[in-house]
């Protein structure tokens, strides 16, 4: 099971599903169905774009009425799907033009919807509260499908929605929405401060709390180059359809990558629950991975999965009610943890020791930089930003 928080309120609890063939055939029947009112979607508002119309999801309700009505196949299925996928690309259009309006570089801008091919996409299907119901156990869908779900955990409330998905491996999953449920902990008086790296993922000012780098993708490349070579030996030319041996090596590599992703899942949520259970207040670095995409450490960082680890303690927090600060990145490797004074030169990666010129602090850089996470969230007593001890030259003079 896992449970990922949202800004909003909610959090979403996923189980997997076991179907039967004739619940995965009504299923996928119902996926071709909303996969086919996405593509009219998309192709209504190309229309509309270039004929300068503009056209909304209530405009494509309608369109949706007419076509339920005009075609019997598609009146087969239950409308509640269909409704949501079109909720669903109304809001991908309108963040696909919000990004170009607010000029977001093309690397990070979200891309104008396009069609979903049979082979490539993957079956998503959303329900409202009229859609589906909870009885014995199963999940019932709108248009008599049911599904067994494996309930490795309760809900602690009534779900609001649910996201019926498949993965690349043939495996079905159930995610529910529910009112996000805060379970305190008890009282530790402690605080602590995070700063995230590569050499170790997460560096605190509590040397127990330290995240290790376990190098879970270096040690599955073997299986996973293996994995990949045969896919390309089996590659049908372009434009013929793959052979079953192709299909079974992607299936091989993607169960590769599942594993891996699902032990740093791992890791960083047992990791998440001890700092959230031993401290009160969380001092954490707002960094964004996405920076190192282009640098010549992308892949051990890509393998050090600084992101789940910061979603992880983040859901965490938010779950037991804990006090979590997201701080700026900017010059916190050039900032003294102890008297604030900030280095007139930034370090160099392969320095991997913060020495202060100002108050002669010695510290390994990550820890120095997990001190002034402390100190700019304002949890350090005994200092604040950019202050110096009196009596302390500045920079200039020293």
């Amino acid at each position: 099971m896992t449970v990922t928080r949202g800004d909003s309120g909610n959090a979403r609890y996923t189980y997997r599903l076991r179907l039967s063939s004739t619940a995965e055939r009504a299923l996928l029947a119902e996926w071709d169905r909303c996969r086919w009112v996405w593509n009219q979607c998309v192709a209504e508002a190309r229309a509309a774009a270039r004929a300068r119309e503009k056209i909304g999801p209530a405009k494509l309700d309608k369109m949706l009425t007419g076509w339920r009505a005009d075609m019997a196949w598609l009146r087969r299925g239950a409308s509640v799907p269909q409704q949501q996928i079109i909720r669903d690309f109304g809001r991908s259009r309108a963040k696909a033009i919000k990004d170009i309006q607010n000029r977001v570089p093309v690397w990070q801008r979200a891309g104008m919807p396009r069609f979903k091919k049979r082979d490539l996409a993957a079956p998503t299907l959303n329900y409202t509260r009229r859609g589906f119901g909870l009885r014995g156990g199963r999940l019932h869908l709108a248009g008599g499908i049911a599904a067994r779900v494996v309930w490795s955990r309760d809900l602690p409330a009534e779900p609001s929605s649910v996201r019926v998905h498949r993965d690349i491996l043939g495996h079905w999953y159930a995610s529910f929405v529910v009112p996000t449920q805060v379970a305190p902990l008890p009282t530790t008086g402690r605080v602590i401060g995070i700063d995230w790296g590569v050499t170790e993922i997460a560096a605190t000012t509590s040397d127990a709390h330290d995240l290790p780098h376990a190098e879970h993708g270096k040690k599955a490349a073997g299986r996973l180059a293996y994995c990949q070579r045969m896919m390309a030996r089996r590659r049908a030319p372009k434009g013929k359809a793959q052979s079953k041996g192709y299909r079974k090596a992607q299936r091989q590599a993607a169960r590769a990558h599942k594993k891996v992703a699902r032990q740093r899942q791992e890791d960083a949520r047992k990791w998440a629950k001890n700092v959230v259970r031993d401290h009160d207040a969380v001092a954490v670095e707002d960094f964004k991975p996405r920076s190192l995409a282009k640098s010549t450490m992308a892949r051990k960082a890509a393998d050090a999965a600084i992101g789940a680890a910061k979603r992880e303690l983040i859901n965490m927090a938010g779950k037991h009610g804990r006090d979590l600060r997201l701080v700026h990145p900017a010059h916190t490797t050039m900032d003294c943890g102890q008297c604030g004074a900030r280095a007139k030169h930034a370090l160099p990666l392969s320095e991997r020791t913060y020495t202060c010129t100002v108050c002669g602090h010695v510290a390994p850089r990550d820890k120095n930089s997990a001190h002034v996470m402390l100190v700019r969230a304002g949890l350090a007593p005994a200092g604040a930003d950019r202050r110096r001890p009196p009596g302390t030259p500045s920079p200039e003079a020293a």
